[in-house]
């Protein structure tokens, strides 16, 4: 029990420097809009944005807030394997990408390392306190106080200091996000800071943003987080559209390019979407017509995309193509060419 609440305190202590009350002073920013408190917006912003990323690794231990540390042996999906660098991620992946619907598990050997986003290092010794750490790591993310994935900080950037009169105390150079998150947390209530802007950062792993003002910074957050979302809705978009196509048999009810609808070159197949990413056209009125054999992928970005590649076979090898999808149901998946508009397919389920 007492490992369990040394976990949780571990997990918050971040938390609680970024919610703590000042008695000495307001939350007045003074004659410098840019002027903060140890407790203002731009500090949670900054400290939460520094904390140690623990995402890259969830696909192995479920847990945004924490990564863990190599070397480390698991059990996936009944193959135990042994991680000795993210270069052996692949390995997990590859099993866990085996079959689509099918209840990936991971069973750790304790004890583990893990990395925590105030990077603390932290010994786990049980499943007990693994699901511990799952669940103080859940409410922090309830609370808006787990870490900001979303915009990386391009270093260096440079922090004024002042004092409560608002005058400027000194400057500090800041190199990386663990010296940025250092500082934000361990920033005394007796003073007041500001951003040297510009600064540079990316928003989602891909745009460059050039962020003026606090204000600036927060809206540019607030965006990326939106787009997070996005991101993560579509993904389990992604996951549902996945069990549909393996639990279901398919006919094409729709092939429309260049205006002209030519589903009844398909009328006589049924499509079999089978959980190794294998993709099956059966002639169900003439046995004698060979098996059309494919291959296909459902991926996600802010929308969901279903990948078809056939073989031997002219006209299911039109349908070859990244199809963005534009609406799903159980009866009925509608898509749209990524490569051109105008072609469209509809899948319906018998």
């Amino acid at each position: 029990m007492k490992t369990l609440k040394f976990l949780t305190a571990l997990l918050f202590m971040s938390v609680l420097t970024l919610t703590s009350c000042q008695d000495e002073i307001d939350n007045e920013s003074g004659q410098n809009p840019n002027t903060n408190t140890a407790n203002s917006a731009t500090a949670n912003n900054l400290e939460r944005s520094a904390m140690h990323d623990g995402s890259d690794d969830d696909f192995l231990d479920g847990i945004s807030c924490s990564s863990v540390l190599f070397p480390v042996t698991a059990t996936v999906n009944d193959t135990q394997v042994t991680l000795i660098s993210e270069a052996d991620y692949q390995m997990v992946l590859d099993i866990l990408g085996e079959f689509t619907n099918d209840d990936d598990t991971v069973q750790f050997q304790f004890p583990i390392t893990v990395r925590l986003n105030n990077y603390t290092e932290v010994v786990i010794t049980s499943q007990s306190e693994f699901d511990a750490l799952n669940s103080a790591c859940e409410a922090a993310e309830q609370q808006s106080q787990d870490a900001i994935n979303c915009l990386d900080i391009d270093f260096p950037i440079t922090i004024l200091t002042y004092d409560l009169n608002v005058e400027q105390t000194g400057s500090v150079v800041i190199e990386s996000e663990q010296q940025l998150y250092s500082f934000m947390s361990e920033f005394s209530d007796d003073a007041l800071f500001s951003v040297s802007y510009p600064i540079s950062a990316t928003l989602n792993g891909d745009a460059s943003v050039d962020i003026t003002s606090d204000a600036d910074l927060q809206a540019q957050i607030n965006e990326c987080l939106a787009t997070e979302d996005e991101m993560e809705d579509a993904e389990e978009s992604a996951d549902l559209l996945e069990d549909i196509l393996v639990e279901g048999l398919f006919t094409v009810d729709a092939y429309v390019s260049a205006g002209v609808d030519s589903a009844n070159d398909y009328a006589e197949f049924t499509i079999d979407f089978a959980n190794d990413l294998s993709v099956t056209a059966e002639n169900t009125v003439n046995a004698t017509v060979q098996d059309v054999e494919g291959t296909y992928e459902v991926a996600s970005e802010m929308e969901v995309f279903l990948t078809l590649t056939f073989s031997g076979n002219a006209s299911f090898e039109l349908l070859n193509d990244t199809w963005e999808v534009t609406s799903f149901s159980e009866t009925s998946i509608s898509l749209q060419s990524t490569t051109n508009a105008a072609v469209t397919l509809v899948l319906g389920q018998i």
